[in-house]
């Protein structure tokens, strides 16, 4: 099992970087090694070629995505993406975030972005005070990421409602409207990858292994079901 880039370094890196990212994984070739007189050396130029092309393509996909997220209403959730201060930031954050674990072969998925969470940050399962040390902190933020860290699972974390619904200081469960609305994304960060459900709501919507949700006491069930994940069994 491929180990997880640390959880701090990663926060710093997405907090600084605007570059596109890639929602699904592509298998990357590399002309590493070849000599200047090899006679392959021309079609490992082509394929050094195909892959720069192939990521360009991938990043303008991914600023579609993004900006498609952005300028779609979500029921009466807040789309931090395209409303508020920072959310240029918060855009440039999740098109890092999904770059940075574009090979991941796993997908978390909670119920909706939380107030003090992703509304904040940008990013899923993700406080504001995680990235840059100041901010507010989220106790399912720091469970999540404390626990993917300590486990080294390689995980992309998303919600079934990747807005925020509820008001700035509460969350709120969101409308089977809303959920409806929202499943385009959720398709389409879920392709290829197995999915593992956090909280009852995520897996209604999705069907995939439910794991207690850390909140309101879960913190050890929840590490208990991603250990039994990682140890080959259900969660």
């Amino acid at each position: 099992m491929r180990r997880r880039r640390d959880t701090d370094h990663t926060a710093l890196c997405v907090a600084r970087r605007e570059r596109g990212v890639r929602l699904k994984s592509l298998r990357r070739r590399s002309g590493l090694g070849a000599r200047d007189t090899d006679p392959g050396a021309e079609g490992g130029e082509r394929r050094k070629a195909s892959s720069h092309a192939h990521q360009h393509s991938d990043a303008v996909h991914a600023e579609r995505f993004v900006a498609r997220l952005a300028s779609t209403r979500i029921g009466a959730t807040f789309n931090f993406y395209g409303e508020g201060r920072g959310a240029g930031v918060r855009r440039a954050r999740l098109r890092a975030y999904l770059e940075a674990h574009a090979g991941a072969p796993l997908l978390l998925v909670g119920e909706a972005a939380g107030y003090r969470g992703a509304r904040v940050s940008g990013i899923p399962f993700t406080s504001e005070r995680q990235l840059t040390g100041a901010g507010p902190a989220e106790a399912t933020a720091t469970i999540v990421q404390r626990t993917l860290a300590e486990l080294g699972l390689e995980v992309l974390c998303w919600n079934v409602v990747p807005t925020h619904p509820g008001t700035p200081t509460s969350n709120r469960r969101p409308s089977p409207a809303e959920v409806e609305a929202s499943r385009p994304f959720l398709e389409e960060v879920a392709a290829g990858r197995r999915i593992l459900a956090v909280g009852r709501l995520a897996a209604e919507v999705t069907g995939a292994s439910y794991i207690r949700h850390p909140a309101h006491g879960g913190a050890a069930e929840f590490r208990a079901g991603l250990l039994r994940f990682a140890a080959g069994g259900r969660p």
